[in-house]
């Protein structure tokens, strides 16, 4: 196999083809005919000599080493249109991103965006909800919200607060099934999990709970469905799947409005904080020195143990 980079357009359409599943998909995103993804794929194909591809009739398919090669080049792709997004930034200097786990921007930092933006009506928000963490040197006008040990990848960093959890459900579920306001009824009903994609030691599961509560557990819990957001956890529980393990902050607005009830006055503390991270360069540009000064008065109550207890 040659190790001489491929010609960037088969690349491009390898890509492609991956992301969307068909050639024909692939020409849609790429802007122009099937016939001319096809005629890339090949080039690919005997550059790298191997095949890539998976012809069953009409069908085609990746082959599995096709995948593993697709995987690492689209990484590639993924970081150059990381640093296209930064150049482009450059050349707006009042736009500030602020990229951020999904759910914690949706549920906790989306509800009060208008008070930052009624006192900086000039400043452009760029929100971002996103897993992927940041690339540390693409900061210069991005702040990162993040949680535990994802925070020291960055040159700076402060903790916004550490969150509690406890369980909920929907009124129509605890009607239905009383026992839930007690652990060891709890433990026998349908419960909602969140797959956090870390190390289970920092991430809060309903195992801590019962050990926290020091609940004998009879035998295995029943686990309702696994979610990979906490919003969609909330979500289940809201339309009652079962109970979930909800964090005060994102669980609020669910509780205020009655789609969701607490079941317990105790509280689960999680394993880390959360933070809010930045670059080297990102506190010499003044709207993103506002955007850090509000966000830590507006969680200093979390941070310093005064939320409202819901």
């Amino acid at each position: 196999m040659s190790t001489v980079l491929p010609p960037l357009r088969a690349l491009q359409a390898f890509d492609a083809f991956g992301r969307n599943g068909t050639v024909h998909a692939a020409a849609r995103s790429l802007g122009v005919t099937p016939g001319a993804v096809s005629q890339q794929l090949r080039l690919l194909e005997e550059h790298v000599g191997l095949s890539l591809l998976s012809r069953e009739g009409r069908r085609v398919t990746l082959t599995p080493v096709a995948r593993v090669y697709h995987e690492l080049i689209s990484q590639g792709f993924d970081r150059m249109t990381r640093a296209q997004e930064f150049v482009t930034a450059q050349r707006v200097s009042e736009d500030l991103t602020i990229n951020g786990l999904p759910t914690l921007i949706q549920k906790w930092l989306n509800p009060i965006m208008y008070r930052f933006q009624a006192g900086a009506p000039e400043t452009t928000l760029r929100i971002v909800a996103t897993h992927g963490e940041t690339e540390p040197q693409w900061m210069d006008l991005t702040l990162r919200l993040t949680y535990g040990q994802a925070a020291a990848r960055y040159p700076h960093s402060r903790v916004l607060f550490t969150d509690m959890c406890f369980p909920a459900c929907s009124p129509a579920f605890k009607a239905a099934h009383p026992e839930a306001q007690t652990n060891e009824g709890l433990a026998r009903l349908p419960l909602i999990d969140i797959d956090w994609g870390m190390d289970e030691s920092v991430a809060p599961r309903w195992s801590d709970w019962f050990v926290a509560q020091k609940t004998p557990l009879a035998g295995p819990l029943k686990t309702a469905a696994v979610y990979s957001l906490s919003s969609l956890a909330l979500e289940a529980a809201v339309s009652g799947q079962g109970v979930v393990l909800a964090q005060a902050a994102f669980a609020g607005p669910d509780l205020e409005s009655g789609r969701l009830v607490r079941l317990s006055d105790q509280v689960l503390p999680m394993p880390e904080a959360y933070y809010i991270c930045w670059g080297l360069t990102t506190m010499t540009h003044k709207p993103a020195r506002d955007f850090l000064n509000w966000v830590l008065a507006e969680s200093k109550a979390k941070r310093e143990g005064k939320q409202k207890q819901s």
